[in-house]
């Protein structure tokens, strides 16, 4: 049964950095399957909007614009299941419940339906 529970939410002032985690356990995979963690985030009122994701099969990541050169996901060096998600520069319109997702495929998808697999979220909120 695949798992995927996120950390490391909280409050932070706008330009302030926050770090989450995402562990992730349960995946059966065939030598030929990899797969890729995802984040997500959701604020009240706005759809689900894909933000980072990390590769297993060559290590590559893919953001959206919103995000792209203030967030990085990377991979824990130590435990290969855990991937971060390290956010710099907050604003207040980041502020929202985000998630891990975890999906058996190659690429570096931000599309929510190519995510099979969920976390429950963790709250970050960025305000003064």
């Amino acid at each position: 049964q695949v798992q995927l529970v996120e950390s490391g939410g909280g409050l932070v002032q706008p330009g302030g950095s926050l770090t989450l985690s995402c562990q992730a356990s349960g995946f059966i995979l065939s030598s030929l399957d990899y797969y890729a963690i995802g984040w997500f985030r959701q604020a009240p009122g706005r759809e689900r909007e894909g933000i980072a994701v990390i590769s297993d099969f060559d290590r590559s990541t893919n953001y959206a614009d919103s995000v792209k050169g203030r967030f990085t996901v990377s991979r824990d060096n130590a435990n290969n299941m855990t991937v971060h998600l390290h956010m710099n520069g907050l604003k207040p319109d980041d502020t929202a419940r985000y998630l891990c997702a975890g999906a058996v495929i190659r690429g570096t998808s931000l599309r929510e339906d190519a995510y099979d697999y969920w976390g429950q979220g963790t709250q970050v909120t960025v305000s003064s």
